[in-house]
């Protein structure tokens, strides 16, 4: 029997059908409103109980030894000195029974192990032990004596192509080659009036979640319960249940609250599968909290990308073709490390080609990190689009507009709904696009210019998810759901959307999530797809309810079901409003004590997609004798469908902005490639996200709702991703419009934008 560490692909033509045909809603009483979240209390006062919090009775801490080097094979190891050290309980290796677990799959079979013995980044796992504090189980740990045979590294994408580069796995360093496309692009360059090609370069980014990454592991007999802060429990459960070859139902992964994984916290990690393996060995629970340094090094990271661009236009702003190659490097593991998505789809052009080359590095694998790929490839294709503009002297904005696709043109699917063009027109407006354009740069040291760059999102969503809604005597409703609040407040939009088909205030729903135990299948809280997926099937089970409720009031009322109406919570003839029924007043629903309703979310719109749309603005202030870049303000246009609660819409856009802040001017992971191979700036003094100084207090978010009837039945649409996806590319515009120098390295730090401005000046 096989065993995977990933979640299967869902067969989208086996999916169960909704329960009935439900109409898209029109007008809303409750969704749409800015109300504030159902959880705001707990996560604000310190009562909210994330994993980082938990302690449970006679439990242990574990620690995980790490490999110092960036690739070196481990020749000797000895655990005794650790075993005896005051504290411990127990030390696992790659030898300890039941540790031999594959990972890191590719293809058909495993590239590594849990523990394995090829140690391919500084960082890769080696031992782990428990012990009864944290401090008692990180000096076990330390006191593991290994001896290594310390192997040549490399960590530069290109040179790992090159013949002579030390092979990190068997077989050399590609991961892998792809090459798509449509149409003739050396024809589409020689009928363009203009070709531009330039080289653009992302680094790699860390996730950093203010929650670092933790587990506790507790075993009842052959019963694993789990408490881990992930962003899909049912993934994490059927991943761990595989890796320990154990029943899905003796797998219980639990998330209330966490803080924070931004994509890095979607798959299983073996720190999860090593706090199992020792709450086996010990008989007591054991937790693994990583340390903030770990979280830089082993966990996750967004990859560093290359990409060359070449790109044709008629003097009429018609793209003719475009040309790319892209390389990435997910690290020592397979990942997907780039996405060419943007360049294929995102304008209407004929002539397209890609070419998408990842390789093998030692360092740390990549994980998903908001929008995977794709605020690296709109840095390269959205900077490209500027220069086209200006080479052919047609505004920015003007140019996109002509140039917007109807269609996804990598496979000729007609979209439900596409508000680009207004994401591009209403966001100019709000931002006041041709007057800012139009204003003096500047005088002196200190600069101004605008730039503005579009986005969209790929993934319309796994159409997995089932939800109960339980109406109870007294009117109180209780919300069950799989799915994880990761933090952009999922749970006060599905309780909005209770709110709205029954009536029920707030306050008097009670949700359970997240918890394998106890509630229903949803697929991850990751790729923008959790409001788009769920709702639709919270809403079913509301309707659900709301179908027993009219049979129950038709029979009180001797009316028939046809004749009655829903509405705030009372269930009326339409003719004898007078006649109303509180629910809590319903016969029936005394005597039957509760109304289940079972709500599944409906397949996908046949023959379409549903996709979001993004077109931010940004303004910047450039000092162009210290390279000091500030951003003024940001305007945001998302067609994300319809807005469930204002303020967590603005949340989740505000918050995707201040990210790619972080990626256009400030983060930057660095490894010292010469000597150690190690990553040198593992802290948060030394990596630099973005404060509240970096983020402009102007910010605006321009919400566009094309009205879509077809994406699903509540008409929201993806936002978390295209929130971050043009923020960057809109800034590095906005830097070349205020000094006519364009960096297409990031981040745009000060040592970079002086030096392209000493290359313009040929100094």
């Amino acid at each position: 029997m096989k065993y995977y560490l990933e979640w299967p692909e869902p067969d989208p033509t086996n999916l169960p059908p909704p329960a009935q045909d439900i109409e898209p809603w029109g007008e809303t009483r409750v969704v749409g409103k800015p109300l504030p979240r159902v959880d705001a209390y707990e996560r604000v006062s310190g009562t909210a109980l994330y994993t980082l919090d938990m302690a449970l009775p006679d439990m242990l801490h574990g620690a995980i030894l790490r490999c110092p080097h960036a690739h070196a094979r481990v020749t000797r190891l000895d655990t005794g000195r650790a075993q005896a050290m005051p504290g411990v309980r127990a030390v696992i290796t790659a030898a300890t029974p039941g540790a031999a677990i594959p990972w890191y799959f590719r293809g058909q079979g495993p590239t590594s192990m849990l523990f394995d013995e090829h140690c391919r980044y500084a960082g890769d796992e080696v031992a782990a032990v428990a012990a009864e504090t944290p401090h008692q189980a990180i000096l076990a740990a330390r006191a593991i004596d290994v001896e290594y045979e310390v192997l040549p590294f490399v960590q530069d994408d290109a040179v790992a192509l090159t013949p002579e580069a030390p092979a990190i796995h068997e077989g050399g360093n590609i991961l892998g080659q792809e090459t798509s496309g449509r149409g003739d692009v050396e024809a589409g360059f020689a009928g363009a009036d203009v070709v531009l090609e330039q080289t653009y370069h992302t680094p790699c980014e860390i996730h950093t979640p203010m929650e670092t990454f933790v587990t506790i592991a507790r075993w009842d007999g052959n019963r694993l319960t789990v408490w881990d802060s992930n962003q899909g429990v049912f993934g994490i459960q059927a991943n761990l249940a595989r890796a320990l070859r154990l029943p899905l139902t003796s797998v219980r992964v639990i998330c209330n609250y966490m803080g924070g994984g931004f994509g890095s916290k979607l798959g299983l990690s073996k720190y999860t599968v090593i706090a199992a393996l020792l709450a086996r060995t010990t008989a007591r629970p054991v937790k693994i909290a990583l340390t903030r340094e770990e979280s830089f090094i082993c966990v996750g990271n967004r990859a560093a990308n290359t990409i060359k661009l070449k790109a044709g236009v008629k003097r009429d702003g018609t793209l003719t073709a475009l040309d790319a190659v892209f390389l990435g490097s997910g690290g020592a593991y397979p990942a997907g490390a780039t996405s060419t998505y943007l360049v294929q789809a995102l304008y209407l052009c004929p002539n397209v080609r890609v070419e998408d080359n990842e390789v093998y590095t030692n360092a740390g694998p990549s994980r998903a990190f908001r929008a995977p790929g794709m605020p690296n490839c709109a840095w390269a294709l959205e900077q490209m689009m500027d220069a086209l503009a200006t080479e052919i002297d047609m505004d920015p904005v003007e140019f996109r507009l002509k140039n917007i696709a109807t269609f996804l043109q990598i496979n000729d699917t007609p979209y439900t709904s596409i508000g680009l063009r207004e994401c591009l027109s209403d966001g100019a407006k709000a931002f006041g696009w041709s007057e800012a354009r139009a204003r003096p740069r500047g005088r002196g040291h200190v600069r101004r210019g605008v730039g503005m760059a579009a986005g969209m999102w790929a993934y319309p969503g796994d159409p997995r998810a089932t939800v109960i809604v339980k109406l109870f005597a007294d009117g109180s409703v209780n919300l069950n759901m799989g799915a994880s609040d990761i933090g952009t407040g999922t749970k006060t939009v599905m309780a909005m959307v209770v709110a709205e088909e029954l009536g029920v205030p707030l306050d008097r729903i009670q949700i359970e999530h997240a918890d394998t135990g106890t509630t229903q299948n949803a697929p991850s809280s990751g790729g923008s797809q959790t409001v788009l997926v769920s709702a639709p099937a919270v809403r079913a089970a509301a309707i659900e309810v709301k179908r027993q409720l009219l049979e129950l009031a038709a029979a009180q009322l001797e009316r028939p079901v046809e004749q009655l109406v829903f509405q705030d919570g009372e269930i009326m003839p339409a003719d004898a409003p007078d006649q109303a029924v509180a629910l809590a007043d319903l016969r029936g629903l005394r005597g039957r004590q509760v109304i289940v309703g079972v709500g599944r979310r409906h397949p996908h719109p046949e023959g379409k997609i549903a996709l979001p749309f993004a077109a931010q603005f940004a303004e910047v202030e450039v000092n162009i004798l210290t390279g000091e870049v500030r951003v003024l303000r940001l305007v945001a246009a998302h067609d994300s469908g319809r807005v469930m609660n204002k303020l967590t819409y603005e949340n989740q856009v505000f918050g995707g902005m201040a990210m790619g802040i972080g990626l256009g001017l400030t983060e930057e992971r660095i490894l010292d490639s010469r000597q150690t191979g190690k990553v040198v700036n593992a802290n948060w003094h030394d990596y630099k996200i973005p404060t509240a100084k970096d983020v402009p207090i102007d910010q605006t978010c321009v919400p566009i709702d094309p009205h879509d009837t077809e994406c699903n039945t509540t008409g929201a649409k993806g936002l978390g991703e295209p929130a971050h996806i043009p923020t960057a590319a809109a800034i590095a515009n906005a830097v070349y419009h205020a000094t006519g120098v364009r960096v297409t390295d990031a981040p745009i730090t000060r040592g970079r934008m002086l030096s392209a401005l000493a290359e313009r000046r040929g100094e």
